[in-house]
């Protein structure tokens, strides 16, 4: 029996719909990118606890299923966006000082510079870092993605410290470790304040600090002082 040319048609239709189909549906990757940044803006906005995956789901413009196939559940949406968002934090302060070739305070002075326009450009960074803390701080999670994130970037700011400072040919003024940690308080406390007063944060501030800090080590820091 022979197949009616209706037919045919109609399944060549299919055929060519599903090939549609496949070619309007973003990459696995895309989408993933895509509820990353939209956890990132609702989190910033209305607290973790006070946004539902759905929110997530409708600010990126796909179903609550499409959250669920890439991160399993919301707690795997939040452990990934907090390793998302701290590797693209540090990947920026890290970009602006690779190319110079200059001493450890100019360098400092640019990376804290860098850092503060990054925070103007993605100022829902510093409310999800803030919710994130408080989450983690109010659950005692000491075990928890954010804890886990945060030491990962403090090794990994100690590291990049006492690499500029090789390719700089200085000492360090004190432990990297500690240098990481006062970046990072001053970073994000430089923040805090600049959403409720930033008249009193100047742009260029964190950046001068920072060069003040490394710009000359204490004499017990240097062997070779006399």
């Amino acid at each position: 029996m022979s197949t009616s040319r209706p037919d045919q048609d109609r399944h060549q239709d299919r055929h060519q719909d599903r090939r549609q189909d496949r070619r309007r549906r973003p990459a696995r990757d895309d989408v993933r990118r895509a509820l990353l940044d939209a956890a990132a803006r609702v989190f910033a906005r209305q607290g973790i606890e006070g946004s539902s995956l759905d929110d997530v789901a409708n600010a990126a413009g796909f179903t609550k299923g499409a959250v669920y196939s890439n991160f399993g559940s919301k707690e795997g949406l939040v452990a990934a966006l907090a390793e998302d968002r701290t590797s693209a934090y540090l990947d920026l302060g890290l970009e602006a000082v690779d190319a110079l070739d200059d001493t450890l305070a100019v360098r400092a002075q640019v990376l804290g510079d860098r850092l503060t326009a990054a925070g103007h450009e993605q100022r829902d960074w510093h409310l999800l870092f803030f919710e994130l803390w408080q989450r983690a701080v109010r659950s005692d999670d000491v075990d928890g993605a954010f804890r886990d994130r945060r030491a990962a970037l403090h090794a990994a700011v100690a590291a990049a410290m006492e690499e500029q400072a090789t390719r700089a040919g200085e000492t360090l003024p004190m432990p990297a470790s500690e240098l990481a940690t006062l970046l990072m308080a001053l970073s994000n406390g430089l923040a805090m304040e600049r959403m409720v007063a930033p008249e009193d944060v100047p742009d260029d501030l964190m950046g001068r600090v920072l060069a003040l800090v490394v710009g000359s080590a204490p004499r017990d820091a240097c062997p070779d002082a006399p």
